[in-house]
């Protein structure tokens, strides 16, 4: 049975809602240009809000003095909140060029630009037939080139002003083919440099898969490598470059970049609405997860100006066979947008796939209630720390578990993993969490992601106004997308390399769907 929240989501991202258009609109670009952002349950939707097609929605935004309501029919659906303009975008760079004409907020906490705003396909019959990456540029909205210095600038400003987590980097094909690698290595390292972010770049497959480590040692954190379709003869119509390339080549850079990049930090773009059957795209989004790389499936967003602009999106009911589908493969394969470092696939905007990963009622967590709760807390750290991890001989269990509170999440009525929160001293405001443990199997349901956050919601409830946790080395990614800062330098914490980070207790609790391991 389809959640409702995701049941909702994807119908507005196929059918669009009625907007204004000043106040969410923007044109052009590669990305999801002709849409508008909204947050939808705590997820970021990028929505539909002008194309021809939209007019015929049943979905529009009604202000109430409480705030937007999203209604169907007139009927009101669920609050919902729009995306304030960011404050960088009345920033200039240090050569005089306004902040918005170098990148743009996606979603909530995602800054992207194409740093090469031109394709050296565009004015040929071998150009993709629903991209719109030179729209822009004849609009005036942006520049051709984005050079390292405007980007570190704008990121500085973006992170500063607007808390942007991560960045998405993207360009048009180069000439010759392949030196858009170096563009995005030289930017990337730019603003790795000046901001830290963890940084998401997009290309096509090269033929020397070397240049992949060369992104890497430039501080790239994420890849996208868009095939598009599995369908040779539609990809030949839509992309007949990608066509040329051909599937083998996508697959051994899928692989290669695995390697270097790891799991879960390699994606392609899947497009719903050229034609495919729902089971081609069920079937190929099985492999790229069995490879480790996340089909980022989307329903087709035709861009006005672009050759596809009078095309229809996907009908809702064809993106609710395929969302199921692909989250259940990714829950059994261990892949989930929360665990992406950066990019399109951890904002999510463009998809209904993220709220298909967890349905929101399947999954609980408070204090542990019984005794027996509690046990099968230990045991599952047990388990994790002791016999998975090897963290400690025998036991995990120390002083601080009888002044703890201990968290259980819960899924249909069975505990799947714990943590532990404490107070550091009497009376002082002084909070500890540890021991964040969830049971294989479970490690891309959204537990762990919902057990931090309600012991961020509990120690708050306590009074705590500092809250600390020692992080092992892996895990520090994920702690930062919660809003977790890092404190100090990596230390010796039971024999490995632990980063002490702090929670920021002023940020708003809310579920959305993860997992980890701590201790």
């Amino acid at each position: 049975m389809t959640p409702p929240l995701a049941a909702t989501i994807t119908e507005v991202q196929s059918l669009g809602v009625g907007i204004p258009k000043e106040t969410l609109q923007r044109t052009g670009g590669a990305g999801p240009a002709e849409s508008g952002s909204l947050v939808m349950g705590g997820f970021a939707v990028s929505v539909p809000t002008s194309s021809p097609y939209v007019v015929h929605s049943p979905y529009s935004l009604k202000s109430q003095r409480s705030g937007l309501v999203l209604l169907k029919d007139n009927t009101e659906i669920l609050p919902v909140e729009t995306v304030p303009r960011p404050g960088f975008y009345d920033e200039t760079t240090m050569d005089g060029t306004p902040c918005q004409k170098i990148a743009l907020l996606h979603g909530t906490d995602c800054l992207a630009t194409s740093v090469l705003q031109t394709c050296s396909y565009w004015n040929t019959p071998n150009r993709c037939r629903f991209c719109g990456i030179e729209l822009s540029l004849a609009g005036r909205n942006t520049i051709v080139r984005k050079t390292p210095h405007q980007l570190a600038e704008t990121a500085q400003k973006a992170k500063a002003l607007d808390s942007i987590r991560h960045v998405v980097l993207t360009t048009g094909t180069a000439s010759p083919p392949e030196d858009e690698i170096s563009i995005l290595a030289e930017s990337a390292g730019a603003i790795k440099k000046s901001t830290g972010l963890p940084i998401h770049v997009q290309f096509m497959p090269p033929r020397n898969m070397e240049r992949l480590q060369e992104l890497k040692d430039a501080g790239v954190d994420t890849v996208g490598i868009h095939l598009e379709s599995f369908d040779a003869e539609i990809l030949k119509n839509m992309a007949p470059v990608k066509a040329t390339i051909g599937f083998g080549r996508y697959r051994k850079t899928w692989e290669k970049a695995v390697d270097i990049f790891g799991a879960n930090q390699v994606s392609s773009f899947i497009l719903v609405g050229l034609g495919e059957t729902p089971d081609s795209i069920i079937s190929g989004s099985d492999l790229l997860i069995g490879m480790g790389v996340y089909p980022f499936v989307v329903p087709l967003r035709p861009i006005p100006g672009s050759r596809m602009e009078n095309t229809l999106p996907p009908e809702p009911e064809i993106m609710r066979i395929i969302y199921p589908e692909v989250a259940r493969i990714l829950l059994r394969e261990g892949l989930s947008y929360s665990l992406s470092q950066a990019g399109c696939v951890r904002c999510g905007a463009c998809s209904a796939l993220p709220a298909y990963e967890q349905p929101e009622e399947s999954l609980l967590c408070h204090p542990a209630r019984t005794e027996a709760e509690k046990l099968e807390a230990l045991s599952i750290r047990n388990s994790v720390f002791v016999q998975e991890q090897k963290l400690f001989k025998h036991t995990d269990t120390d002083e601080n578990d009888k002044k703890g509170i201990h968290l259980v999440a819960k899924h249909e009525d069975r505990v799947i993993g714990t943590v532990r929160v404490y107070p550091a001293g009497t009376g002082n405001g002084h909070w500890i969490g540890g021991r964040l443990a969830v049971q294989k199997g479970f490690r891309a349901s959204g537990a762990g992601e919902l057990l931090v956050r309600e012991a961020v919601a509990i120690v708050k409830e306590y009074g705590c106004n500092h809250f600390t946790a020692h992080i092992q080395a892996d895990n520090i990614a994920f702690f930062e997308q919660l809003g977790w800062k890092s404190v100090g330098p990596l230390k010796d914490h039971f024999g490995r390399p632990h980063q002490l980070m702090k929670a920021d207790l002023h940020a708003p609790s809310n579920r959305s769907g993860d997992e980890s391991i701590e201790n």
